[in-house]
């Protein structure tokens, strides 16, 4: 059964997929290749786009519906006699469950005739010997800053493109706004990049605006419909698509995706405990588990889209999906009071990033167990995300939290519990900007702790009081409050909360001028850190530690000190104090290194960025230091140098803002001989490269600023890499540090 290639719309984000196909069908060694990828993703399309475009260079092509040929039987493809010359291109499409066994004969029957090359499509492989596979990912989906971005950059991407030119299809007037880009992101998020899920949500243009689409897609992608009246059944309907997806499964296999259709994506195999690794590939093969993502070693899984909404619909219709997320809000319960003893210790780095990389699944736990009115279970989990929370800068979902918590358990809520949630509250008031308010939540939650008698949760309360009373403008009282605190505290050999309250009054020392004691302090709080490895704590003891040095006129330990907090800030994937850091890190590399002011901007952009991102508010006088910063800036930097640089640094997410910060060259020291022949080694013009490198300028603003080609900079760059015995940019901006 032979059809011809129907017309197919133009192809969207496909354009290297496409040449690799033309290329890999023009390979003579290349007799079987198959391209795989789930339902939905555009092999079809793709495969005849190929075809079409490669065709001519065939003698003969024969396009056959594998599923209209074999689903009903075994019928054998034709052969071809010796007078057919040349070669033949043979479009198998569409070999899938019960088609895929005799397309898999057929093309076995084929591989003796050497004019026959094969160009397959199906979910997963053949499994024929010498079998090429070309995978077929979804489109690419804009990425989380993306989607309040100005609607240029949002439509390069290409899930947006395509969304844009079907848009345009069913409603010619329709186009990519300030108003609606993050709308159309988020569309394309939720339908995972599925280009056939795009399709059909583009045509739902004519019924519904932009804006009104996500809410209506959020955990139901397969209320989608409408597709082509001539397209097979599971291209007319997600829900169909869906339910195709999913045939031929044994049992158990469908069973394990049911069970983590209910997990939000980005689960880790261990924290769903999943051990079946046979039904994981299976999954994964056949394109209804995918990767999104590693973290620590371990993959990051999520159930696609529009399978997961229909296997949660087929679990709610069926009554199992109660037990479902049940079972899910237990695991994650379990997962976050099993991390706690790590949190401030030893496991510290490993467990923030694992409860960073669960974070939706925790919330959804704490969804479910507020929704069946177990208070306890949802106040202990909430408390239990404390420092996770603070630490992603989930701050104002955090204090919610915390309210939410304490009101909806009700009178037997216990007392002691109350005044955590309430200590814990101060905490993300204070971080959000506003210590009256957290002076207010901490004072409550004293209030309550008395009443129950808990010395050590009292102690800490306080500890957290006279933080928040220092940043409301009251050194006496915070003074008094931290002293007791810190005694108590050490008193009951509270390690990690003694550290903290210590660090917290040198604060206030250093706040009155007594430099000498708050180093002392700080001294002993960096000690006890370092002890229990505790690298969220230790990083803000160096950043008092390092305004302390800039006080005294050493710039080089404030700049150690710095780094060493980046560091630790970075691993642990810190958002909430980073920006702050990043501030100090910028106004530090203002003082002590005038040729880094591009960097410089990069910097104060990502803070205020990522600021941004946590809605924290920052106090006056920090704000004004920064401001100033941001005025030199521009008026010693040409306008546009500035404006990129700040555009660049918008872009930056936490991990590109601590490696621009740590790239930066260490503060100027007496040049040493040798770094005076590292300058002497090289020509006058290397030598402005090497200088405009190491404030960290890109090859093309090089060209821009000294009038020369970017090629040219390109061989000037290698030649200055090679003369100073560097393999990196980073090592160029280190070289040119030590000649000053």
């Amino acid at each position: 059964m032979s059809v011809a290639l129907s017309p197919v719309t133009e192809l969207v984000g496909r354009e290297l997929e496409a040449a690799a196909l033309r290329e890999r069908l023009r390979d003579p060694s290349v007799r079987l290749l198959t391209v795989t990828g789930r339902a939905g993703v555009g092999k079809t399309r793709l495969a005849a786009e190929a075809v079409r475009e490669a065709g001519a260079e065939f003698a003969r092509v024969e396009v056959v519906d594998a599923a209209a040929r074999w689903t009903a039987g075994d019928e054998p493809l034709r052969s071809w006699g010796p007078e057919e010359s040349g070669r033949i291109l043979l479009l198998l499409d569409g070999c899938d469950h019960e088609a895929r066994p005799a397309a898999a004969g057929a093309v076995a029957a084929l591989a003796g005739d050497p004019r026959v090359v094969v160009l397959a499509t199906a979910v997963e492989p053949l499994g024929v010997y010498g079998e090429q596979l070309l995978p077929l990912a979804p489109l690419p989906v804009p990425g989380p800053a993306e989607g309040a971005a100005d609607p240029h950059e949002v439509r390069q991407v290409a899930s947006v493109a395509l969304f844009v030119r079907r848009a345009r299809d069913a409603d010619p007037a329709f186009a990519l706004t300030l108003e609606n880009a993050a709308a159309v992101a988020e569309i394309c998020t939720l339908l995972d990049g599925l280009p056939l899920a795009i399709e059909l949500a583009a045509r739902r243009l004519r019924l519904f605006p932009p804006h009104l689409l996500p809410s209506r897609l959020r955990g139901r992608t397969t209320v989608l419909a409408g597709g082509p009246a001539h397209a097979p059944e599971r291209h007319r309907s997600l829900a169909a698509l869906a339910e195709w997806s999913c045939r031929g499964l044994d049992a158990p296999v469908r069973a394990l995706l049911e069970r983590l259709s209910v997990y939000e994506p980005g689960f880790g195999l261990a924290a769903a405990g999943v051990s079946a690794e046979a039904g994981v590939e299976a999954l994964l093969d056949r394109g209804l588990l995918a990767v999104v993502g590693e973290e620590q070693g371990e993959l990051r899984l999520a159930v696609t889209e529009p399978v997961r909404s229909h296997c949660r619909a087929v679990l709610a219709e069926s009554g199992r999906d109660g037990a479902a997320l049940d079972a899910h809000a237990e695991r994650y319960r379990q997962l976050v009071t099993t991390s706690l003893p790590g949190l401030n210790g030893t496991e510290q780095e490993r467990m923030l990033r694992e409860l960073a990389a669960e974070g939706a699944n925790v919330t959804a736990a704490l969804r479910r167990l507020r929704e069946r009115g177990d208070g306890e279970a949802a106040a202990a989990l909430v408390l239990g995300c404390r420092l996770p929370w603070l630490t992603q800068g989930r701050l104002r979902e955090g204090l919610e939290w915390c309210d939410g918590a304490a009101e909806a358990a009700g009178p037997p809520l216990l007392e002691a519990v109350r005044a955590r949630l309430a200590d814990m509250s101060g905490l993300f008031a204070l971080a959000l900007g506003d210590p009256q308010e957290a002076v207010r939540r901490h004072r409550r939650a004293l209030a309550l702790g008395k009443a129950v008698g808990d010395r050590r949760q009292n102690a800490l309360a306080s500890a957290h009081l006279g933080t928040a009373l220092l940043k409301a403008g009251d050194p006496p009282g915070a003074r008094a409050v931290l002293v007791t605190a810190l005694n108590a505290l050490e008193s009951m050999g509270v390690t990690g909360g003694a550290a903290g309250a210590a660090a917290a009054l040198a604060d206030v020392l250093h706040a009155d001028g007594d430099r000498r004691k708050a180093q002392e302090l700080l001294d002993r709080a960096e000690e006890a850190f370092r002890r229990i490895r505790d690298g969220r704590g230790l990083a803000g003891a160096l950043r008092t530690s390092a305004a302390l040095a800039l006080e005294g006129e050493d710039p080089d330990r404030a700049d150690r000190a710095l780094r060493e907090a980046l560091r630790l800030y970075g691993a642990i994937g810190e958002r909430t104090e980073l920006p702050d850091l990043l501030e100090e890190f910028a106004l530090l590399l203002l003082r002590t290194a005038p040729a880094q002011r591009p960097r410089t901007v990069r910097l104060l952009a990502a803070a205020d960025t990522l600021r941004a991102g946590t809605g924290a508010e920052v106090p006056d006088e920090w704000r004004s230091e920064a401001e100033r910063a941001r005025t030199e800036l521009s008026a010693r930097l040409d306008w546009s140098d500035f404006a990129t640089a700040w555009a660049e640094g918008v872009r930056m997410g936490a991990p590109a803002a601590v490696a621009e910060a740590l790239s930066a060259p260490a503060p100027s020291r007496r040049p040493v001989a040798g770094a005076v022949a590292e300058a002497q080694s090289l020509t006058p013009r290397q030598v402005q490269v090497a200088l405009l490198v190491s404030e960290g300028l890109t090859n093309r603003h090089i060209a821009a600023r000294l009038d020369i080609s970017e090629w040219t900079v390109v061989n000037h760059v290698r030649q200055v890499m090679r003369r100073l015995g560097c393999t990196s940019r980073v090592q160029v901006a280190g070289a040119v540090g030590r000649w000053a």
